[in-house]
């Protein structure tokens, strides 16, 4: 291995949404020199969301502007911050050993994880064969293609209706797909998607099929199922956005660190602390309860505390272990 791929680093964040870059500014002031590697997905989460109403201190802000904000904020502190992406982690030994793409090892010390969480897919084949062509989990990213065309959402919870309220920017007619007749969102989206008159709601019904063209590839309908008669429907739709929750991106260390909830991270109660002594977890990754931004840069402040507490613990038992001088 040449000394130009390799990287040594007290703190390894992998990850840069809300926790990461936290973590990353903590980090930073306890003068640790954390490495941060930003992943597929630089910001997170986060600049897919347009606006942003409950991040303390601003009353409104964009999601995207939000993240190049906490990434100057770190950057400022004296973070690293790399864009690659880390596709495996050896946590059997000590120091930790990274991997990136580029082809860049990074070995460290602590390692903090905050790569979040994806969006979940229903897994229907039509889904997937338009995936790109109709068929997307991302409002903010594809809702302007759908200028006055009518378009349908699926799904119940916070993530269902707030796409369904920023795609009304947009389409003549956002149809809500829910399997049942109440939604699981916060009661003021609900109250603002109900006075909707863009918005109708279809309750008691799954999508069953996305149908489309292939010259040009483009959705033209979805047909959807009565959970309870099982009578098919169909809908004219130019647009199909699953909104179905998310899952957590815990690929890198399913095989080696203690998961729970369906792959979440878990932490000790109170701590960011894993299974493995000088591993941190926070944000999105192991928050299968809140999953908000705020919560998220919280857990990345513990984890950068935690890391910092260990090292300074690790490097003192270090130190005794050294025999004295005579």
């Amino acid at each position: 291995m040449s000394q130009l791929a390799q990287r040594r680093t007290k703190v390894l964040v992998i990850g840069s949404g809300p926790a990461g870059y936290t973590a990353g500014i903590y980090a930073s002031r306890a003068m640790l020199e954390p490495i941060l590697v930003q992943g597929i997905e630089p910001g997170g989460q986060l600049t897919t969301t347009n606006e942003v109403e409950n991040w303390p201190g601003d009353t409104e802000v964009q999601g995207p502007d939000l993240m190049v904000r906490m990434e100057t904020h770190a950057k400022a502190m004296g973070c690293e911050v790399i864009s690659d992406y880390i596709s495996s982690l050896d946590l059997s030994k000590r120091p930790f050993v990274a991997k990136a793409d580029s082809g860049t090892t990074f070995v460290t010390d602590a390692v903090i994880l905050a790569t979040g969480a994806r969006a979940k897919w229903l897994g229907l084949d039509s889904e997937e064969a338009f995936k790109g062509f109709g068929v997307s989990a991302c409002a903010t990213c594809d809702g302007f293609f759908y200028r006055g065309q009518e378009i349908v959402v699926i799904g119940g919870g916070n993530t269902a209706v707030e796409e369904a309220l920023f795609l009304t920017n947009f389409a003549s007619k956002v149809t809500l797909i829910h399997r049942r007749d109440e939604l699981r969102a916060e009661k003021i989206l609900i109250d603002r998607m109900m006075k909707n008159p863009k918005i109708e709601p279809l309750w008691h019904h799954i999508l069953d099929e996305v149908v489309g063209e292939d010259r040009p590839k483009g959705v033209t309908a979805v047909r959807v199922k009565h959970v309870d008669s099982g009578e098919i429907t169909e809908i004219p739709a130019k647009g199909v956005f699953i909104a179905i929750g998310h899952a957590p991106a815990s690929e890198l260390v399913k095989e080696q660190l203690e998961l729970h909830h369906g792959g979440y991270v878990k932490v000790m109660q109170g701590s960011t602390e894993t299974s493995i002594p000088g591993v941190f977890a926070a944000g999105d990754l192991t928050d299968h309860n809140y999953r908000q931004a705020v919560t998220s840069a919280g857990m990345g402040c513990m984890a950068a505390l935690d890391a910092e507490r260990f090292l300074a613990e690790h490097n003192a038992a270090a130190l005794l272990e050294i025999e004295p001088v005579l």
